[in-house]
């Protein structure tokens, strides 16, 4: 690679690090806030929390890099006009293919990347957070009573507890199941413990009194006991997790359209999150390309590139817009996937041409020649 392609590109490669990771914590920032309730009211743990947070990160990423790298290749070539010098490589003879190459060489490093972030790295943080998800959601035993506060789970059980002791057992606790119709239930306890088994969690209290009160016959029961153990989930078998679109690899959604088991909407979808994941990736070449293809084309302008820069965000928003429009369509009727790759493959065509044989130099001549003669 000549010294000013290497050059192009460091600048391209620090200020997409620089961009990236500042909307990866402003994103990362927006997204916690939906956790932080698990972590304030039933008490999750904070270094689950920071798992499930950090889960998310290469969907984020996945999808901040397209932009990122626009936004990024956009500033970079912008400069190198505003400081002349891609005007003195221009007039050495560069032409804008070859300034072009650094931009389309990170974009295609940022496409194989986001290759293999889309068809390995989020399916595994997808099942990682649905598991974890779903064991928050389902598995009592992960869940940490915070110290004199009511705990309502999700069963119609809620727990009370006094003190957490060093040993990992509870004292002074107190639990109204109203889990089964018309019979509320009501345990208290000096002491408690939490217990895993293979029936699932239980709870073991230690000298307390059990009350039971039938609504119906409004019969009443109370029963001393110096040990004493109950169900924390209602009785029965967990329904097992379903896995999502973002959990299956690639060879899954492709070949969904051969198992019959699968509804005619589901077999949309996954088709149509096959054909993304192919697509997507390629994005970064696309928006890379579309950065710097009005800036190098283009005559050079003292008042700067403000009208180019404004057609190129505009033609990166209507891009990105009919991604997602033809997307949702494609999920209705595949007859819509074709534009989904036209969305993706006309612009980079275009562009490629526009790079490689539209010379501005050439045209403004031939125009020039052609109005002389006509004069």
């Amino acid at each position: 690679m000549k010294i000013l392609n290497r050059y192009i590109a460091k600048q391209i490669i620090v200020g997409f690090l620089l961009v990236s990771f500042s909307l990866l914590a402003m994103l990362w920032l927006t997204q916690s806030l939906h956790f932080v309730e698990m972590v304030t009211r039933q008490g999750l743990p904070v270094y689950l929390f920071a798992e499930m947070t950090s889960l998310l990160m290469p969907r984020i990423f996945n999808i901040l890099s397209p932009v990122a790298v626009f936004v990024t290749v956009l500033f970079v070539y912008n400069r190198l006009i505003a400081d002349r010098e891609l005007v003195v490589m221009q007039s050495a003879g560069i032409s804008p293919w070859q300034n072009a190459k650094p931009a389309i060489l990170v974009g295609i490093l940022l496409a194989l990347l986001n290759v293999y972030i889309m068809n390995f790295g989020i399916p595994k943080a997808e099942n990682r957070f649905r598991d974890l998800e779903w064991k928050v959601k389902n598995n009592l035993t992960q869940m940490i009573f915070r110290e004199g506060e009511f705990t309502t789970l999700k069963n119609g059980i809620t727990v009370f507890i006094d003190h957490h002791e060093d040993d990992g057992s509870v004292s002074g606790i107190f639990v109204s199941d109203e889990s089964k119709p018309n019979l509320k239930v009501t345990l208290t306890a000096e002491k408690g413990r939490l217990i895993e088994t293979k029936n699932g969690p239980r709870i073991l209290f230690i000298n307390g009194v059990r009350q039971e009160i039938n609504q119906e016959t409004f019969k009443f029961n109370t029963l001393a006991f110096s040990r004493y153990s109950a169900e924390f989930n209602n009785v029965g078998k967990k329904n097992k997790r379903n896995a999502t679109v973002r959990e299956k690899n690639i060879l899954e959604l492709l070949r969904s359209a051969n198992d019959k088991t699968l509804p005619a909407q589901e077999v949309r979808r996954n088709i149509v999150e096959g054909s993304r994941r192919l697509l997507y990736p390629l994005y970064n070449i696309v928006f890379a390309l579309l950065a710097c293809v009005g800036l190098l084309i283009s005559s050079f302008n003292r008042r700067g590139q403000t009208k180019v820069a404004t057609v190129e965000i505009l033609a990166m928003i209507i891009i990105s817009g009919g991604d997602l429009a033809f997307s949702n369509l494609a999920g209705r009727s595949l007859y819509i996937l074709p534009l989904l790759y036209l969305n993706c493959f006309v612009p980079m065509a275009v562009c490629l041409y526009l790079l490689k044989f539209y010379n501005p130099l050439y045209f403004y001549r031939r125009i020039r020649r052609t109005a002389l003669n006509e004069a």
